[in-house]
C-alpha cells in the first residue's frame, strides 16, 4: 500500500501517536536531569581527586630539589648545624662530610632541636639523643636520624661530588662556588642500634 492510498483520517492519527511518542512525561525528565547531574559530579569529583593525588614538588619546597648556596655559605665544620625549617632539615658539616638531616625523630614523628649546650640533638618529646652527624646517642628511637642526598653542581651543572649510592656523609667539594642542592624526596632512613 502506497503513502498516496492512506487516506487522510488514518495518516493524521499516525502523526499524532508519533508526536504523543516522542514527548516526555515529568518523570522521564526528571530521570534524565537527575542521571545528567550526577554524571557532572562524578567528572568534577574525579578530576579534583586526580590533581589532588598527583605530586607537584616545586624546586625550593619539601619533596622536591632545595638549593641552599654555595660551598662558601655552609657552616663550617664542628659548628652547630644550620637550619631550614621551611624544608625540615638541619645542615650539618661534620669531618666526614655534609648531612642534611631530616628534621623528624625517627621514634615518634616529633621535631627535634639543636642544643648548644651539650653539642648535640635533643628530641623534647621522650629525651632521644643524636651526634653531630645524626648518629643515635641515647633514648627511645629505634635508629640513627633519616637524612637526604646531597649534590654539588658547578654553575654548567655537572656533578662535582654527590651523597653514596649506599648513603653516609657527603665529601664537600673545595670549590668554595660549587652549589648545594639537597633532594629532599631522596630520603635515606638511618641506621638501626642495638
Amino acid at each position: 500500500m502506497t503513502e498516496a492510498a492512506v487516506p487522510a483520517g488514518q495518516a493524521e492519527t499516525s502523526r499524532a501517536v508519533e508526536q504523543e511518542q516522542l514527548k516526555l512525561n515529568r518523570r522521564e525528565f526528571l530521570n534524565i536531569a537527575w542521571l545528567a547531574s550526577l554524571g557532572f559530579l562524578t567528572l568534577s569529583v574525579s578530576g579534583m581527586t586526580i590533581l589532588f593525588g598527583l605530586p607537584r614538588f616545586r624546586e625550593g619546597e619539601f619533596g622536591g630539589v632545595f638549593t641552599t648556596g654555595t660551598v662558601a655559605d655552609l657552616p663550617a665544620v664542628d659548628t652547630a648545624p644550620a637550619n631550614f625549617p621551611k624544608v625540615k632539615l638541619w645542615l650539618s658539616h661534620t669531618p666526614e662530610g655534609l648531612m642534611a638531616l631530616y628534621k623528624v625523630c625517627p621514634h615518634l614523628g616529633c621535631l627535634y632541636g639543636w642544643n648548644d649546650q651539650e653539642f648535640k640533638f635533643i628530641c623534647p618529646c621522650h629525651g632521644s639523643q643524636y651526634e653531630h652527624n645524626g648518629t643515635w646517642i641515647y633514648g627511645p628511637a629505634p635508629r640513627s636520624l633519616d637524612y637526604f642526598s646531597i649534590r654539588f653542581e658547578d654553575e654548567n651543572g655537572n656533578v662535582l661530588a654527590e651523597t653514596p649510592a649506599q648513603g653516609g656523609p657527603t665529601p664537600v667539594p673545595a670549590d668554595e662556588g660549587a652549589i648545594v642542592r639537597i633532594d629532599t624526596g631522596d630520603k635515606f632512613i638511618g641506621e638501626a642500634h642495638d
